[in-house]
């Protein structure tokens, strides 16, 4: 029996399920800051912060004594200042860092604001909990209302080469594709595509191969980023000349989503398939597995609290970050129970693979406090707030999902940047649809339901925000651009909010576009 039915079908509840649900986020998130602080005491971190002193807190009738003890002794990092002080010493091959032992892997991780690769220590520790995390996941299917030959079929996942590099010292590559490799062999035996088509390297040569033997396989559920997997399904039902994708996979029944907002893509895919599927996101970053959809039908994500994450939250505003999205010097910081619903938080997070009060730079809201609900709202660099609209990645996914439905067209990327308007300032939209549409209508429906959805920005569009621009282009022009800069396939996304050289270069590639097709 496939590994979805081995899961569901005899009725296994892992032991972490059951202690999220009934025990109460404080606790799961102390004892989880204890384990992560016993684990590395005697680390080089460790040592030099003091976890000793930390963890003699833990023993104090103060309900964040051990919390606040941490914030004191140990800094808040992010990418540059972590990786410079620290995580060099582990791709130079000493041990004992940041988390025992030797780190062996490391996650290539460029996000969709830094212009670098990020080199992410992915620890065994580490993928041992994604995994858990990830049954867990799927065990929540059991709650979806799925026919019994669902769970005879198999799964596809989309995502990294687990062919990785090695420097000498460590392997690198997507985590996709060393959390893939290292999937026990019971388990591969059921994923697809086939080992040798995973290796691949060269994304399109990939794509090619599983779009030639994907009509041989039984999928029943998919997984992978919303931009590629919609390309393939596409490339599917051209190639076989069908009408959708359930006339090769009949029992489709499933798509696990991750890594960016759905909605944007929800209308194209819909179009591929022959009948309704369940869609359940998850919140799976380089840095470890977080969240996931835990019912059906939920725009809301579980985060995840004891699989060796403890989280901080920073609050999103001025007197935390700078009008760069840049963490300002000593945030203010609070714990899961102190948390209020409705406000947007930044991430900080301490891990199993030896992140530290690591600044993950997404953004996320409390929708329900009590089940420990997010949404993810955006990234810290990628917002636009030139004048005080203070608009969000979430706000521009929302009005485009509202433009897709009133013009019956399917929007599959678009990308914002704020530019001088004389002396005031103005916004410049760059829509990606394949849809037949009127640019000037699109552009007074978006710059209409961004007042609706942003009160702030209402306020600011009548007086110094005076411009808002939209040119629409063809998907292909956004993917194009990716693949200009290697970062086509995979788990790569395309930026919502353009800045500084990446803006530039964005600009100096469409007028290259323009140039060569008029």
């Amino acid at each position: 029996m496939p590994i979805i039915g081995s899961i569901l079908k005899k009725g296994i509840k892992l032991r972490e399920t059951l202690e999220q649900d009934y025990t109460s986020p404080y606790d799961l998130q102390k004892k989880e800051l204890s384990k992560l602080l016993i684990s590395a005491r005697n680390t080089q971190f460790g040592r030099n912060y003091n976890f000793h002193e930390v963890l003699e807190q833990f023993r104090s009738f103060g309900s964040h004594d051990f919390f606040n003890a941490f914030k004191a002794n140990v800094p808040v990092y992010d990418y540059d200042k972590i990786n410079d002080e620290w995580w060099h010493k582990i791709r130079e091959g000493e041990t004992d860092v940041c988390w025992p032992g030797k780190t062996k892997f490391f996650a290539l991780s460029s996000g969709t604001s830094g212009a670098a690769s990020k080199y992410i220590p992915v620890t065994k520790d580490m993928i041992r909990q994604i995994r858990k995390t990830g049954t867990r996941h799927t065990y929540t299917l059991s709650k979806y209302d799925l026919p019994d030959v669902f769970f005879q079929s198999g799964f596809l996942m989309l995502g990294g080469s687990t062919s990785l590099n090695f420097s000498g010292n460590y392997y690198y590559g997507d985590l996709s594709g060393i959390t893939t490799g290292q999937l026990p062999v019971w388990v591969q035996g059921f994923s697809r595509p086939s080992p040798k088509i995973k290796k691949h390297k060269d994304w399109a040569t990939k794509l090619d191969e599983i779009v030639e033997s994907a009509h041989k396989w039984n999928i029943g559920m998919l997984a992978g980023v919303p931009a590629w997997m919609t390309i393939l399904v596409e490339r599917l039902i051209e190639k076989h000349k069908v009408d959708n994708i359930h006339e090769i996979w009949p029992n489709l029944q499933v798509y696990v989503h991750g890594g960016v907002s759905f909605e944007p893509y929800r209308k194209a895919f819909d179009r591929l398939l022959g009948r309704p599927i369940y869609y359940t996101d998850s919140y799976l970053a380089s840095e470890g597995f977080l969240a996931f959809q835990d019912e059906p039908n939920k725009r809301s994500m579980r985060l995840v609290l004891n699989g060796g994450i403890f989280h901080e939250f920073v609050p999103f505003t001025d007197r935390n970050f700078d009008e760069n999205g840049q963490l300002r010097e000593n945030p203010d910081t609070v714990m899961i129970d102190q948390v209020e619903e409705g406000v947007d938080y930044a991430l900080l997070i301490s891990t199993v693979s030896g992140s530290w009060r690591y600044l993950i730079g997404d953004t996320i809201r409390f929708v329900d406090k009590f089940n420990s609900q997010i949404i993810i709202t955006g990234r810290t660099k990628h917002f636009l707030s030139l004048c005080g609209e203070h608009l969000s990645v979430d706000n521009m996914n929302r009005a485009v999902e509202m433009a897709s439905e009133q013009f019956n067209i399917a929007i599959k990327e678009f990308t914002v940047a704020g530019i001088p308007e004389g002396n005031l300032f103005a916004h410049h939209w760059y829509v990606g649809t394949d849809d037949p549409v009127d640019a000037e209508k699109l552009r007074l429906a978006i710059d209409e339901n961004l007042r609706k959805v942003n009160d702030d920005y209402g306020v600011e569009r009548d007086h110094a925000l005076k411009g808002f621009y939209l040119d629409v282009l063809p998907n292909e022009t956004f993917y194009a651009w990716l693949r200009r800069h290697g970062k086509e396939g995979g788990q790569t996304k395309f930026p919502r909010v353009l800045k500084g050289e990446k803006l530039e270069d964005w600009l100096s590639f469409v007028q290259e576009q323009a140039q060569t097709q008029g």
